[in-house]
C-alpha cells in the first residue's frame, strides 16, 4: 500500500476522531478570512502586556537566559507565586514541592486529568463550560459528566446539583468560576456547601481560577482556602487574563506535593519546562504588576455596565456577570438559533460573537460576548448588532450610544 492510500481518519485514535473542533476557534478563523471585522469571540484582553513586563523579559533576554530551567520552573517564580496565593487567600503551599509552573492553564489542566484519571472514571463538569473541557476529560481516558445549570439560577452550580450528578465512578469534580462563557461567580455559601459534598464523597476538585482577579460582585473565594479543601484541591491559575499576558503561556499549578509530584512527571516528559522569557516576564507581574492589573479591571468593570445596558436597550434579556470578561445575553427573541444569529451577525454586520451552544447545549439560545476590546468598538458592535436584531423582530427600547 503507498502512502496516497492511506485512510488517516481509520488510523486515528477513535476518542480523538470523536472530539469536534473547537466552536470558538471556528469563528476566529472565519473572522481572519473578513475585512472590517469586530470580533467580540476570543477571550483575549484587548490591552498589551505592560511596558515594565516586556522590558523585564527583554533584559533577560540580553543578559542571555535562554536554557531551560528546572522543570518545575524557576525558583524564585515559585516562591513569588507561593507568596501571591498565601497574600490574597491565606492558604500556604511550599514552593519547592508544591508548585508547578505550565505552559498556560490549558497544560496546567491537562497534565491533572492525566495524573488523576484512570480509565472509566467519571469527572463531573458544570454546563455551559470552556470549550475544553470535556475534551480534556475525554482525552485523558474519563467521562465527562456534564452538570447543566441555568440562567434561572445565575448559571451558579450548587451542591444539590453535584449530589444528583455524582456516580459510583466519580472521582473529579472540575470547577471553573469566575465562570467562562457566562461570567458566573460562586458565593461563599456556595462553595462552602459544595465542599461538604466533595468531603461526602471523598471527591478531588480541580479549581480552574484564571478569571479570580476579574471579579466585580463581592470577593472571590478561593476553593483550596476553604477548610479540609487544600489537600483535595489543585488550584489552576495563570497570567493571562489579569496581567494581559495571553501569548506568553505560563500558569500554574498548586497542591499537594504527591499530586503536583505526578504532574511535574508528565509535564518534564512532553513540555520539559515553560519557557524561560515566560517565566521572568510572569516573575516581574507579580513583584510589580498589581497596579496595572487593577488599572485593567477598572475598564473591564466600566466596559461590563455598559455592555449590560446596551444589551438592555436593545431588547435582549442579558444574565449580569459578576466576573471575567464575557457577557451571555439571550437571543431567543430574534426566532435565531445561536449559530444562526453568530453566522448571520458575522456576515450581515461583520461582528463576531460566539454561539452559546459551543459551551454545551445548556447554552442553547445564548451568545458569549467578550468586552475584552475598546469602548470605541465595542459602541460600533453594538450600533452594528441593534440593526441586525431590528431586521430580526425585536423592539429596540433605544439605540445603543456607548
Amino acid at each position: 500500500m503507498t502512502i496516497e492510500n492511506i485512510n488517516w481518519s481509520e488510523r486515528l485514535n477513535p476518542v480523538v476522531r470523536s472530539i469536534p473542533p473547537s466552536g470558538i476557534r471556528k469563528f476566529f478563523d472565519l473572522i481572519t478570512e473578513m475585512k472590517g471585522v469586530i470580533s467580540l469571540g476570543v477571550g483575549e484582553p484587548d490591552f498589551v502586556t505592560p511596558w515594565h513586563i516586556r522590558e523585564a523579559c527583554i533584559y533577560s533576554l540580553e543578559k542571555g537566559y535562554t536554557m531551560y530551567t528546572s522543570n518545575q520552573g524557576m525558583l524564585e517564580l515559585r516562591e513569588e507565586i507561593s507568596k501571591d496565593i498565601k497574600g490574597n487567600y491565606g492558604v500556604s503551599y511550599d514552593p519547592r514541592s508544591e508548585v508547578l509552573v505550565t505552559v498556560g492553564v490549558s497544560e496546567g489542566l491537562d497534565l491533572a486529568m492525566r495524573a488523576l484519571i484512570s480509565p472509566g472514571d467519571d469527572v463531573l463538569v458544570p454546563e455551559p463550560s470552556y470549550v475544553s473541557y470535556a475534551p480534556s476529560v475525554s482525552l485523558a481516558g474519563g467521562n465527562p459528566i456534564m452538570m447543566a445549570t441555568s440562567v434561572e439560577e445565575d448559571f451558579r452550580l450548587t451542591a444539590h446539583r453535584v449530589e444528583k450528578a455524582i456516580t459510583p465512578n466519580t472521582k473529579i469534580l472540575l470547577l471553573s468560576y469566575p465562570n467562562n462563557p457566562t461570567g458566573a461567580i460562586l458565593n461563599r455559601k456556595d462553595i462552602y456547601e459544595i465542599a461538604e459534598v466533595v468531603k461526602a464523597h471523598d471527591l478531588i476538585v480541580i479549581s480552574d481560577e484564571v478569571y479570580d482577579k476579574l471579579t466585580y460582585v463581592g470577593t472571590h473565594t478561593c476553593f483550596s482556602s476553604v477548610p479540609g479543601m487544600r489537600d483535595r484541591t489543585v488550584l489552576l491559575n495563570g497570567f493571562s487574563k489579569a496581567y494581559a499576558m495571553t501569548g506568553w503561556r505560563i500558569a500554574y499549578a498548586v497542591g499537594n506535593s504527591d499530586f503536583i509530584g505526578a504532574m511535574n512527571k508528565i509535564h518534564q516528559y512532553s513540555m520539559l519546562c515553560a519557557p524561560i522569557t515566560g517565566q521572568m516576564a510572569a516573575l516581574e507581574a507579580l513583584k510589580h504588576g498589581r497596579e496595572g492589573m487593577n488599572q485593567m479591571v477598572q475598564h473591564y468593570s466600566r466596559r461590563r455596565n455598559l455592555v449590560m445596558q446596551a444589551f438592555k436597550d436593545m431588547g435582549l434579556p442579558c444574565f449580569e456577570p459578576g466576573g471575567a470578561f464575557y457577557a451571555f445575553p439571550d437571543i431567543t427573541p430574534t426566532g435565531l438559533s445561536s449559530e444562526e444569529f453568530a453566522e448571520r451577525l458575522l456576515m450581515e454586520e461583520k461582528v463576531a460573537v460566539v454561539p452559546g451552544n459551543a459551551f454545551g447545549p445548556s447554552g442553547t439560545g445564548f451568545i458569549r460576548c467578550s468586552y475584552a476590546t475598546s469602548v470605541e468598538d465595542l459602541g460600533e458592535a453594538f450600533r452594528r448588532m441593534t440593526r441586525f436584531v431590528q431586521r430580526h423582530g425585536v423592539k429596540v427600547k433605544t439605540i445603543v450610544n456607548l
